[in-house]
């Protein structure tokens, strides 16, 4: 098939990339080219901003495409550009939505698609409902082909998937713990989540392109695995083959402290226990399996960043606050 992804070379998309050029899709990516270094050779590339809506029209030309693939839509704004750019010109377009935006606190842990689309606690989640609705309302209308794919928390080769790290991302909680140091989790660690490689999410996305009972549909892709933050942390401590020291503190605690915004990835979404449901996607793929599991998946990663220098970037300030809020967190417990 022809295809083209606006992206494609992020945490998500660089595994979906992957398995297409290894198929042999005809894969055409339009992205900026910052990391376009690492392709497959047979993927092709246009390196246009696609916020500049002109040079994007120029750079498409007449080209047409079996699926149109959109991994850096955020806001509404963003998809009516893409409809503008894209309408009449693709067989399908899948749009990357977040499984974040599910209802918050959820009436029940187990999501499903049906689960409403109601988050409070979080503008990315709702800017997200609200390109759905709009991508929706296109198909309801005017027959636009839109597929929604809702990925939870999928992590790769360059990022161990975490409750709480700094802007610099996970080096800075990977250090603490080789090093001996606490380590925050929040809550009490017990609550459930899932954590899915992106090499199993991709295995999913790509049995959705050029599926025609797709259309119109929306889909979460997911690992069927649940783990508590305690056996995440315990898995890179367990993959460093250190002692793990953990510090526990309420979510609504952090999520009231001015350093960090993390109302959102908390509250509005990892203090909450979750347990997807799988089902609606294998009725489509009926081959999707996620086979990584969290313990092997973080493994991986863990020898991935060490033996790789230049994904260890440290984070000093980061560093610091999880000192504070440990120190602050011991003088209360004494002050009881």
């Amino acid at each position: 098939m022809k295809i083209l992804f606006i992206g494609g070379t992020g945490t998500i998309s660089m595994a979906i990339t992957k398995l297409l050029a290894e198929r042999g899709d005809e894969l055409w990516l339009l992205n900026r080219g910052n990391r376009n270094g690492a392709l497959p050779p047979n993927v092709k590339t246009m390196t246009v901003d696609i916020g500049d809506e002109q040079a994007a029209a120029a750079a498409l030309g007449d080209m047409t495409f079996d699926c149109v693939g959109e991994f850096i839509g955020f806001v509404p704004s963003q998809l009516e550009r893409d409809y503008r750019l894209f309408k009449g010109r693709t067989k399908q377009f899948i749009y990357i939505s977040s499984a974040s935006a599910y209802q918050k606190p959820p009436k029940s842990y187990i999501i499903t698609e049906e689960t409403p689309l109601e988050n409070p606690y979080w503008e990315y989640s709702r800017n997200k409902k609200a390109c759905e609705d709009y991508l929706m309302k296109l198909y309801r209308e005017e027959g636009f082909p839109v597929t929604i794919v809702r990925p939870s928390h999928t992590y790769d080769e360059r990022s161990v998937p975490l409750g709480v790290h700094g802007n610099g991302g996970s080096w800075q909680v990977v250090k603490r713990i080789m090093e001996g140091k606490r380590v925050i989790i929040h809550g009490d660690g017990s609550s459930l989540w899932t954590v899915t490689h992106n090499s199993d999410f991709a295995k999913g996305y790509a049995g959705l392109i050029g599926r025609p009972e797709a259309i119109g549909q929306a889909f979460h892709i997911t690992s069927d695995e649940s783990v508590s933050w305690n056996c995440i942390y315990q898995a890179i401590a367990d993959a460093l083959g250190v002692e793990l020291k953990p510090v526990y503190v309420s979510s609504k605690m952090l999520a009231d402290m001015s350093d960090y915004d993390l109302t959102g990835s908390l509250i509005g979404d990892k203090a909450n226990s979750v347990v997807f449901d799988n089902s609606k996607l294998k009725a489509i793929v009926p081959d999707f399996k996620a086979e990584i599991s969290a313990a092997e998946g973080i493994k991986m990663t863990v020898r991935h960043i060490l033996e790789h220098p230049e994904l260890q970037k440290d984070d000093p300030e980061f560093d610091l606050w999880c000192d504070r809020v440990i120190d602050a967190m011991e003088r209360a417990t004494e002050d009881v």
